[in-house]
């Protein structure tokens, strides 16, 4: 077996989320609650009756990607040939770091805490990870000069993703121009991996796009969380030309093309006025009330400016993965173990928060209840 794979430990996020039982809490999984809108599945599949499902090109449908160049509008990035469908942002994500890094004298920065799979393709593809830890102390909001503080000669590539997976920050306008403007001062461009997955969920007015301050980014994304479609399984890279080419190339060799189906479903949504954002509505009422909740509670926690995620601190001395276990298994509470996105993230919990209000009020007094006793045992288990 190839030694990096078997080097790379299993998730921690489904490890816990599969103890879900009925009944259960489930604050776990990142995954859309509300259904998708089901004309746009209609019109793809009344059009794969009429016209069959072949390959499309291995960049993908070109209108589909002239539409997507159209629409976010991020300079020199305005051509189809810019854009490159992928079989989920995970694999625009993967195929990025193959095709941009050399295992052999390349670095990855990882901006911390981060959804774990970034670290792990680093890893798959043998290419040497570093971190750089944003500061627990200001709500691990994103810092230019702690970013730029952890590059070095052997980086070549900057993965984060804002609004963040797990935190709920936004990097903002003035903290992306201060970052694009010291990496355009170097020579050999870094260039920057921007996931934008809940790009659609950002409840702030002065949100960073890397993109459009900063030539050598990538930009990763997809319908999964905007539309409701995590199963549908597509996504795509938004590439400067240098690389683009590289990327299809690269893509085309993983996967070939990405589903005929699915993207014709993406060619409806991104055809309809509005349609990215028909969900944005609900996901910032039901931030106001999550946001209430939390307020009501004793715990710190981390205000979400984006994404559906709430993060809650632990008291002093708890472990997150014994605990989001007991939680599990006692509580049925279903909440991912902060150490799952770096161990600057020990001792917090994520919460998602796509349930049904009352029953995130529910989840939370019974972590509440949870904390209230291990922090009274003096010989927890759940202490480090």
């Amino acid at each position: 077996m190839n030694p990096l794979v078997r080097a790379i430990s299993g998730s921690l996020i489904r490890e816990i989320a599969a103890k879900k039982k009925h009944g259960s809490i489930d604050l776990g999984l990142g995954e859309p609650s509300l259904p998708p809108t089901a004309k746009y599945l209609a019109a793809a599949l009344q059009r794969t009756e009429s016209e069959g499902l072949r390959y499309t090109v291995n960049a993908g449908d070109p209108e589909l990607r002239a539409l997507i160049a159209e629409h976010y509008a991020y300079p020199d990035y305005t051509h189809a040939s810019n854009v490159c469908m992928m079989t989920g942002s995970q694999e625009a994500v993967y195929v990025a770091i193959k095709t941009l890094l050399d295992p052999a004298k390349d670095q990855m920065l990882l901006v911390q805490p981060a959804f774990p799979a970034y670290a792990k393709m680093a890893r798959l593809e043998g290419v040497e990870l570093r971190t750089v830890d944003m500061d627990e102390s200001e709500d691990f909001a994103f810092d230019a000069q702690r970013i730029l503080s952890a590059v070095n000669e052997h980086t070549r590539l900057i993965v984060f993703c804002s609004p963040s997976n797990p935190t709920g920050g936004v990097i903002r306008k003035a903290v992306a121009e201060e970052l694009a403007a010291a990496l355009l001062r170097r020579g050999e461009p870094i260039y920057v991996l921007h996931d934008e997955i809940y790009r659609e969920q950002t409840y702030i007015a002065d949100p960073g796009h890397m993109a459009g301050v900063y030539p050598h980014t990538i930009v990763t994304n997809s319908l999964s969380k905007s539309n409701a479609l995590t199963g549908l399984r597509l996504g795509w890279t938004l590439a400067p030309h240098a690389i683009s080419e590289a990327i299809v190339k690269a893509h085309a060799w993983v996967t070939s093309a990405a589903s005929t189906y699915a993207q014709r479903v993406a060619l409806e949504i991104f055809r309809t006025p509005g349609a990215l954002r028909e969900h944005a509505a609900w996901y910032r009422e039901q931030c106001n009330a999550v946001v209430g909740a939390l307020d009501a509670s004793g715990f710190r926690y981390l205000r979400p400016d984006g994404s559906f995620y709430a993060c809650v601190k632990l008291p002093e001395g708890i472990n997150s993965l014994p605990a989001a276990h007991e939680l599990a298994d006692n509580y049925d509470v279903i909440a991912i173990p902060g150490v799952a996105f770096g161990e600057c993230f020990e001792g917090w919990l994520r919460l998602s928060w796509v349930c049904p209000a009352d029953r995130f009020r529910e989840g939370l007094s019974r972590i509440e209840a949870f904390c209230t006793t291990a922090a009274g045992s003096a010989s927890s288990t759940y202490a480090k």
